[in-house]
């Protein structure tokens, strides 16, 4: 029976009868290969004789193929296979993508004879059907039941549906419930158990997964929520997927930065246990890629940079900040890192620097070996003029910060009392800004200036001193010498104290008094009441 039905069957009897003569016998046929194995020949074997079997949805592609394979000459097989693809299979979404999926195991025959391109035709155009008319609830129920699909098909299913002109949120919606399914086992939970595939077969099959969703995800870069692709971006981080796969997310991820969370941008930067820093580059190209395309849009709008993004810088600049402020706590967070994502923010984005000076009050308490240089390198990424009241006074008496932001803070509500001292009329930035390093200068030498009339005193005291103890003549000789020698250090000191005279350019006689000490030790000691700097 089988012969009369089979012309493959029939041939491998026929060679076989030529090799071994006519009165060879075959006993064994090696039919190992035939489409959906013993099962599936099991049934065209009882088709043959005649015996009743079951189609459904799981076997009929495989029937339809083995019918192929086996060169069925009776075609009854294969034409009651087809009659319930077509009138039954075929008439839902469900029972489509179940026939499609039977056809994974069923290449390259499946393919061959049609079977592919026909189940992932009609299940695209159901798919789009449900996207816009939903038969049942919830309206994207057929999301999940193309997840039972493996990536090659489920790709052909998104490819036919941006071919009927589905909408991107259609496609979005699918993609997302198809990553979130396939990639599941790459969650927190699963992380250190991953780590041990870091060579095997799974991490390479899981890795192409990621590269075959990032090449279907639509044009439009808008369409996916952020949280969504950070995810997504960390697990190609994670997989160390190829480059081009990485730079079309973080492209993705800039265009739509200004809906990004705190959340969102720790999840790229640390392991997803959470208990190192992981990965800050992503988030650099990030932000400057956005920083880049405001700044763009400000040059195409007449120049309008601050007016053109302001609302979108300032919303990134703060997340940015409280980004800062997470990760300051870790001691592997270099300067240059920190400073690196700091600085990428422009000026005009941050109204107040608050935010900035709280992450860097935090990052100088996480690393308190900083010295002095290191501590302003940690600080030049903040405007001391444009902290708050209260960021000003927490300033003033923070002892991690360095001397020049501390004396910044201190000096600042003085200006404006200088100014006018109107609460809501600040100081023209950069004469302020000329002024406090004026007087941070001043302060400076002003120490050097306390430093050198301490030893000024000393040396008199030595004089003194020296004065008691000798005679008249020797006393003469020592005083004229010493007068010498004491009117060229007064000389020196009195054009230093000359340069930070407040009133040099005011009222006449406090110049005048200062001026007078270089007239020698004579007229200083004449007149100690007129001298304007006095150590005694």
């Amino acid at each position: 029976m089988l012969v009369g039905k089979s012309n493959l069957i029939r041939k491998m009897i026929l060679e076989s009868n030529k090799e071994g003569g006519e009165e060879a016998l075959i006993t064994r046929m090696d039919l190992s290969e035939i489409p959906g194995g013993p099962e599936i020949f099991e049934k065209a074997a009882k088709f043959c004789y005649g015996v009743n079997f079951e189609i459904t949805v799981h076997n009929v592609a495989a029937l339809m193929c083995a019918a192929e394979y086996l060169e069925m000459t009776d075609k009854n097989l294969a034409v009651r296979s087809e009659d319930f693809l077509s009138q039954v299979a075929l008439t839902s979404l469900s029972g489509a993508l179940v026939v499609l999926k039977s056809c994974q195991d069923l290449l390259p025959i499946a393919a061959n004879i049609g079977i592919v391109q026909r189940c992932a035709e009609i299940a695209s155009a159901k798919a789009c059907v449900e996207a816009n008319f939903p038969s049942r609830s919830p309206p994207n129920w057929w999301t999940e039941e193309l997840t039972i699909l493996d990536i090659d098909f489920f790709a052909k299913i998104i490819t036919s549906m941006k071919s009927r002109g589905a909408k991107g949120l259609t496609l979005a919606s699918a993609i997302i419930t198809y990553t979130e399914r396939s990639l599941r086992d790459l969650s927190h939970d699963h992380y250190a158990s991953n780590l041990k595939l870091a060579d095997s077969d799974i991490r390479s099959q899981q890795r192409e997964l990621v590269e075959s969703i990032v090449a279907l995800l639509p044009p439009d870069k808008t369409v996916f929520p952020i949280n969504f692709l950070c995810s997504l971006l960390k697990t190609s981080i994670f997989l160390k997927t190829d480059i081009r796969c990485k730079n079309e997310l973080e492209k993705r991820v800039s265009v739509i930065l200004e809906h990004v969370t705190v959340d969102d941008l720790l999840v790229l930067s640390f392991t997803p246990d959470g208990s190192r820093l992981f990965d800050l580059e992503s988030v650099r190209r990030i932000i400057s890629g956005f920083v880049e395309r405001e700044k763009s849009v400000g040059v195409f709008n007449a120049g309008q940079f601050r007016e053109a993004c302001s609302t979108a810088m300032q919303r990134v600049g703060k997340t940015v900040d409280a980004y800062l402020g997470e990760i300051a706590t870790y001691g592997e967070l270099s300067i240059s890192k920190f400073n690196g994502i700091a600085n990428l923010v422009p000026k005009a984005a941050r109204k107040v620097d608050d935010d900035l000076y709280r992450a860097i009050d935090i990052y100088l308490k996480a690393h308190p070996n900083l010295d002095e240089i290191e501590r302003e390198k940690v600080c030049s990424a903040m405007d001391p003029l444009k902290l708050s009241y209260e960021a000003r006074l927490h300033a003033s008496q923070n002892k991690r910060l360095p001397v020049q932001i501390v004396l910044h803070a201190l000096y600042y509500d003085q200006l404006k009392l200088r100014s006018g001292g109107d609460e809501h009329k600040t100081p023209d930035a950069a004469m302020t800004r000329n002024q406090l390093q004026a007087d941070v200068s001043l302060a400076k030498e002003n120490e050097e200036l306390r430093t050198e009339l301490l030893k000024m005193k000393m040396y008199i005291e030595d004089m003194h001193k020296g004065h008691a103890g000798g005679g008249a003549s020797s006393t003469a000789k020592g005083t004229g010498g010493g007068a010498k020698k004491h009117n060229t250090f007064f000389s020196s000191m009195s054009k230093t104290l000359g340069k930070l005279n407040p009133f040099k350019h005011g009222g006449g006689g406090a110049s005048k008094d200062t001026s007078n000490i270089e007239d020698g030790v004579s007229e200083i000691a004449a007149k100690p009441r007129r001298r304007r700097f006095s150590i005694s």
